[in-house]
């Protein structure tokens, strides 16, 4: 009797982890997009100006796939961060402003996913960013590559090349 509720228990989860919809999901769920961007020393200081590079995951070599991606659906934004890459150290007070899109490689399907406008002076090199769910990211995660662009205004102008990482977290519905 104990061995057959094991065995319907297990059946039962293995059905649920092999079904392309969750495993997808999952993976879309667990591993951030990050880019490395860079606002170069010669930037103007309050001024929008603008940095894009590639998006990164680690779940692009399994849901890109075949037809994997087209199972994940209901894909929205829920968390996004800059961190001062090198240097290390580099103060995100010196932005004003920092708007985050993610688009597709092209830049096609942009949609704005995170900003922050109330960025204090001394804010450090690390710094959440205030996200935008209101807007599903199906079509952009299907693509093989991915582009995310930051928009950002210096308060200050800055004396080093600054390299920040954006790390936007995405979730899925089976």
């Amino acid at each position: 009797m104990m061995n057959k509720k094991l065995s319907v228990i297990f059946l039962a989860g293995l059905a649920l982890l092999s079904s392309c919809s969750v495993w997808q999901s999952t993976l879309r769920s667990t591993f951030p997009y990050n880019a490395t961007l860079t606002i170069p020393r010669t930037a103007a200081d309050n001024v929008v100006l603008s940095a894009s590079g590639t998006a990164q995951s680690f779940d692009q070599n399994f849901n890109k796939q075949g037809t994997n991606a087209d199972k994940v659906k209901g894909v929205r934004i829920v968390s996004a961060k800059v961190v001062s890459d090198d240097p290390s150290d580099f103060n995100l007070g010196n932005l004003s402003m920092i708007k985050v899109y993610l688009s597709k490689a092209d830049g096609t399907g942009e949609v704005m996913v995170a900003s922050r406008t109330d960025i204090t002076n001394l804010v450090g090199n690390s710094l959440v960013l205030d996200i935008d769910n209101s807007q599903l990211l199906d079509e952009q995660v299907k693509e093989p590559k991915l582009t995310i662009r930051m928009e950002y205004k210096l308060r200050d102008h800055i004396y080093v090349n600054a390299h920040l990482k954006i790390v936007l977290g995405l979730r899925a519905n089976p």
